[in-house]
């Protein structure tokens, strides 16, 4: 229990429930150390922005990011590659909380790379790497096609997101873009992509966070 009555491993599984998501016991205790970390590394490093109330933090970060887990599931050994993780949002959240995925982090600033490191020790997790790099990087990131999804949440224009990775997707690649309220605005200037890109919108989940009600939606798109 935390300061004035608020209880992230309750609160977690609220919200999971409410957004259809299982979490076991291990998982659990799993994000809750990770979010115990978090708050204590944003003293001293910028990860979230300060003041954020604990709330917030479960809601807005990790809820929300568990909200890809449905859409890794498609996938038969799901590889995720997430660009700009910063405190790992979502990429090291989905982790936690689903230890088979295998996950690749993408973050060129150090501060942020060291306390993604710190938690994949922490949690003893296996099957997780941290690239201290930009996704234009392809000496570390090369376009030979390895990863099953790539997201972010760092990079929030659709079309310069799709011609950021577009290099690194092959046929079964989905790119998923984590969006607001006025994603069906952002659709509309797709019609101005490059051709090259050649990714084409999939599907789009819709979703309600639990608590505040916030509107959010994951856009795939593929070739």
């Amino acid at each position: 229990m935390t300061a004035e009555g608020f209880d992230f491993r309750e609160q977690l599984q609220q919200g999971c429930s409410s957004l259809g998501i299982v979490l076991d016991a291990e998982a659990v205790e799993r994000l809750f150390v990770y979010f115990t970390e978090l708050r204590r590394w944003n003293k001293k490093v910028n990860l979230i922005a300060k003041g954020t109330a604990e709330e917030e933090i479960l809601e807005n970060h990790f809820l929300d990011s568990l909200t890809l887990l449905p859409l890794l599931a498609t996938s038969e050994n799901p590889h995720l590659l997430d660009v700009g993780s910063g405190a790992g949002l979502p990429g090291l959240v989905c982790k936690a909380a689903r230890p088979e995925i295998t996950v690749t982090l993408l973050e060129p600033r150090l501060k942020r790379v060291s306390f993604l490191r710190h938690v994949i020790r922490t949690l003893k997790l296996s099957g997780v790497s941290v690239l201290v790099a930009r996704v234009e990087d392809e000496i570390l990131l090369p376009s030979t096609p390895a990863f099953s999804h790539i997201t972010s949440r760092a990079v929030t224009d659709i079309a310069e997101f799709l011609g950021m990775v577009s290099r690194l997707c092959g046929q079964g690649t989905t790119v998923i873009c984590m969006k607001g309220p006025k994603w069906r605005e952002e659709l509309q200037t797709l019609q101005t992509l490059s051709p090259a890109i050649s990714l084409q919108h999939g599907m789009t989940l819709e979703r309600q966070l639990p608590f505040s009600g916030a509107e959010r939606a994951l856009l795939t798109f593929s070739r």
